[in-house]
C-alpha cells in the first residue's frame, strides 16, 4: 500500500484508475475497506483514492504530538490532498464530522465537489447511541480494548450501542476483524483514536461548521439514508437546502453505512453525479 508523509505522520492509501480525483473518506473505527462493495461499481475515467485516516483502524500510529482533534483531522485531510497535489477533488464524506467541515476551516481550496453520506452535522454530536458509547468508552481506561473485542462478536456488534444502528444488515466477521486488528495489535492506534474521541467539541461549533457550507461553491450530492437511526433523516434535507448547489438523493433500506447496506444504489447515485460533472466540464 503506498504512503505519503504529512505533518501528523504517514498516511497509507489505495488508489486505482486515472482521471479526475475522487477521494473517499471512511468512518470512526473503520478503514478504506468500508468502500469495497462500491468501488468496482463506479465508472472508469476517474482516479479513486482511499486514505486510511487515524480513526482507530489505521495500519500505523501517527506522531505522538499529532493534532487529531476535529480541526487537526481536517488539516490532515487537507494536507493529504496537498501531498498528492490533487486539484478539483470530489471529496466523499461519511460518518464523522470531519472532511465535511473543510470549508469552515478554510481548507477546501482543493475540493471542487462534495458527496455527503450520513454523517455528524448540526447539533448531532455525539451521534446516536453509538456516538454516546464511544464517548463513554473513551472516558474509561482500558475500555477500548474490550470494546474492540466485543465488535468481533457478531451478536454483540449488532447491538444499537455498537454497529446495530450503523448498518441495516449484519456486518461480516472478515470486514470487522480488519477494522479491529490494528487497535488490538498496537495501543498507539487506540491512542490516536482517543485523541479524536476525547477532543472537546461543543454543539455551537458543530452548528457553525455545518452552517459554513453555505459558502461552498461547488456541486454537492447529499446521499442520505431514509431509514436514519443515528443520523436523522431530516439532516439530509437540511444539508441539501443549505449548500447552494446541492441535490438530495435518499437511499432506502439503509442506515449510516449505506455503501455496505445498499452498494448498488449508492454506486448508481455516485456514478451519475460524477459523470455529470465530467460532461459539464467538457
Amino acid at each position: 500500500m503506498p504512503t505519503v508523509e504529512v505533518s501528523a505522520g504517514r498516511i497509507h492509501y489505495t488508489e486505482r484508475g486515472e482521471g479526475p480525483a475522487v477521494v473517499l473518506l471512511h468512518g470512526l473505527l473503520m478503514n478504506q475497506t468500508q468502500w469495497d462493495a462500491v468501488i468496482d461499481k463506479l465508472p472508469e475515467g476517474f482516479r479513486y483514492i482511499r486514505p486510511e485516516l487515524p480513526l482507530g483502524s489505521h495500519p500505523e500510529p501517527m506522531r505522538e504530538d499529532a493534532d487529531l482533534t476535529m480541526r487537526g483531522l481536517n488539516q490532515l485531510v487537507a494536507d493529504f490532498l496537498a501531498a498528492l497535489d490533487l486539484e478539483d477533488v470530489t471529496l466523499v464524506h461519511t460518518d464523522w464530522g470531519g472532511g465535511l467541515f473543510l470549508t469552515a476551516y478554510g481548507l477546501d481550496q482543493r475540493v471542487g465537489r462534495l458527496i455527503v453520506l450520513p454523517c455528524e452535522a448540526f447539533t448531532n454530536f455525539p451521534p446516536g447511541l453509538p456516538g454516546k458509547t464511544i464517548t463513554l468508552v473513551a472516558a474509561i481506561p482500558g475500555a477500548v480494548t474490550l470494546g474492540l473485542r466485543q465488535l468481533r462478536i457478531s451478536w454483540l456488534r449488532s447491538s444499537p450501542l455498537l454497529f446495530g444502528w450503523m448498518a441495516r444488515y449484519p456486518l461480516s466477521d472478515e470486514l470487522v476483524h480488519g477494522w479491529t486488528e490494528p487497535g488490538l495489535r498496537d495501543k498507539r492506534i487506540q491512542r490516536d483514536m482517543l485523541s479524536y474521541a476525547r477532543s472537546k467539541r461543543v454543539k455551537s461549533e458543530l452548528v457553525a461548521n455545518t452552517e459554513a457550507l453555505r459558502n461552498f461553491s461547488g456541486d454537492a450530492l447529499i446521499l442520505w439514508s431514509s431509514a436514519g437511526k443515528v443520523m436523522p433523516r431530516e439532516h439530509g434535507r437540511r444539508l441539501a437546502e443549505l449548500i447552494p448547489k446541492a441535490r438530495l438523493v435518499e437511499i432506502d433500506d439503509a442506515y449510516v453505512l449505506s455503501m455496505i447496506d445498499q452498494p448498488e444504489a449508492v454506486a448508481a447515485a455516485m456514478s451519475e453525479f460524477l459523470t455529470e460533472a465530467v460532461v459539464e466540464s467538457d
